[in-house]
């Protein structure tokens, strides 16, 4: 915050509408800091104001104006300013109020999934905790459960009764692609099996086209052909604004975090080595009702090295 502030006044610029911008290649130009950061819509338009060399992270710190005011509460934490590459931090005038202890609580019960957490006071304890509940709570208890069959998928919108809903049917689809032990054939005829109307015309054109299409092809046929328009940036931002719900359980907010985290990941918006810090961040950052949040602060200087499983 001081750092801000000094350097506000000595540029001339509006605290409430400045954001310095961490972890920027020496070499990156103005045209693409002001253009990257620029994305984030809640910014508004962003201008370049000052620049400062960080030796400890041998990269640049940058000063910005924003259009609109600057609430960190509502804006991401970093950007990914581009594919494989680090993600630059941001810090805004609000972050120095912003404390575990004042975040609203509505209970003092903990999750029964996290009973576990209690037992451990370090940050390795606690990110294996996550871990273990993400693994628990995404991944299937045995092949029947899940990889028997695909639930039946029309692409038609909304979903008819009866018929699994596009992204709960992409989203087994691919774990049953990533985990089953079936052969590529298999594979193939169940995602084919599970399919009606549009998207079965979808898949017959796949494999007219090629026979020998593998799964992946025809589920990133239907995506395309089926799913909206977003931009990866749009959907890494819809990610940085997820928040636990009022009532609504850990593990619930756990799954849609890993929902939106592999499309996210899938569509390119952040690269698969980014996956687990942008996990662990998001939840400490959304998890509004859980005493997971007051590890914030110690949990933040690992997240670039998570020790998830």
């Amino acid at each position: 915050m001081s750092l801000l502030q000094n350097w506000c006044k000595g540029e001339g610029v509006d605290l409430n509408h400045s954001i310095v911008v961490k972890r920027v290649p020496i070499d990156t130009t103005v045209e693409h800091i002001e253009e990257t950061v620029g994305a984030i819509k809640a910014l508004g338009r962003v201008k370049v104001k000052g620049r400062m060399f960080d030796p400890d992270s041998h990269s640049l710190m940058v000063l910005c104006e924003c259009s609109e005011r600057v609430n960190t509460k509502t804006t991401p934490l970093d950007v990914p300013a581009g594919e494989g590459g680090e993600l630059w931090t941001l810090h805004g005038p609000s972050e120095g109020e912003e404390t575990p202890a004042s975040a609203p609580r509505t209970t003092t019960e903990p999750e029964p999934e996290l009973s576990d957490l209690a037992g451990g006071n370090s940050a390795e304890s606690i990110i294996r905790a996550v871990g273990d509940l993400l693994a628990k709570t995404m991944r299937p208890t045995s092949e029947s459960s899940v990889f028997r069959r695909l639930r039946i998928y029309s692409g038609i919108t909304p979903a008819p009764a009866g018929e699994e809903h596009q992204d709960a049917w992409l989203e087994q689809a691919r774990l049953m692609v990533e985990e089953c032990d079936c052969s590529v054939r298999e594979k193939r005829k169940r995602i084919v099996e599970s399919l009606r109307g549009p998207a079965l015309d979808i898949a017959q054109a796949v494999r007219a086209n090629d026979p020998d299409a593998m799964p992946e092809e025809y589920i990133e046929a239907l995506e395309r052909a089926f799913v909206t328009s977003e931009t990866p940036e749009d959907l890494y931002f819809s990610f940085r604004a997820l928040r636990q719900g009022p009532g609504e359980r850990l593990s619930d907010f756990l799954r849609r975090v890993e929902r939106l985290l592999t499309k996210v990941v899938h569509r390119g918006g952040l690269s698969p080595n980014q996956r687990d810090s942008a996990r662990v961040e998001q939840l400490l950052r959304g998890a509004t009702e859980s005493d997971i949040l007051l590890l914030q602060l110690r949990l933040r200087e690992r997240k670039a090295t998570p020790l998830l499983s």
